[in-house]
């Protein structure tokens, strides 16, 4: 049984979030995770402007594979993760879900778990904005939302992101996910890989 974690990530700190995810997922006896990331949408003249964003460009697309509407259908679950933009999902992961219409048509992905998770550079990003814009798709698609709630306690400690919603971050223009952030995400992946199991086992 696999579940599917799609990534966006510009400088890192989603991609980072998705690895934790992952791990979490794996925690759990017979899950595995199939990690993803969508085609970027950005002019590659704007990603060569930010050394940080170009450099991590030129690793995901040498290190992880880029997705297909098979990945969603071939796993029993997934999760979506990118950045916020203005309270809202990047493009990137926007253009893969609107061409999962084939996958729509057919009821593919009805009755399997869902979740996202998302970082944002400052406190008031639009994390928890982004996390619900996020589902609203995938509620059409037939998936069974999974949130994280408060099943961890991190989500109650946390002086940064964390929601219960799904995993987030606050990293900051050059930062990284806290390890409290880290954590949280594991358990996510967790929760969702048992919720998964029990859906679909």
């Amino acid at each position: 049984m696999e579940v599917l974690v799609l990534f966006d990530s510009k400088g890192g700190n989603v991609y980072k979030l998705a690895v934790a995810v992952a791990e979490g997922i794996e925690q759990v006896e017979g899950v595995k995770a199939r990690v993803r990331r969508v085609k970027e949408t950005t002019p590659i003249e704007v990603i060569r402007a930010s050394d940080q964003w170009s450099k991590f460009y030129d690793w995901k697309i040498a290190n992880v594979q880029e997705a297909t509407l098979d990945d969603l259908e071939q796993t029993e679950g997934a999760a979506f993760g990118c950045p916020t933009r203005y309270g809202n999902p990047t493009a990137a992961i926007g253009n893969f879900i609107e061409c999962t219409g084939p996958l729509w048509v057919t009821g593919a992905l009805v009755g399997k778990a869902g979740g996202v998770f998302t970082s944002t550079t400052t406190m008031h990003g639009g994390q928890e904005a982004t996390l619900l814009t996020m589902m609203i798709p995938l509620m059409h698609l037939g998936y069974i939302i999974v949130p994280l709630g408060y099943t961890d306690p991190g989500v109650q400690n946390t002086r940064a992101g964390g929601t219960p919603y799904g995993p987030s971050s606050v990293s900051g223009i050059e930062g990284s996910p806290t390890d409290v952030e880290l954590s949280i995400a594991r358990a996510f992946g967790k929760r969702l890989a048992e919720t998964t199991r029990k859906l679909r086992g």
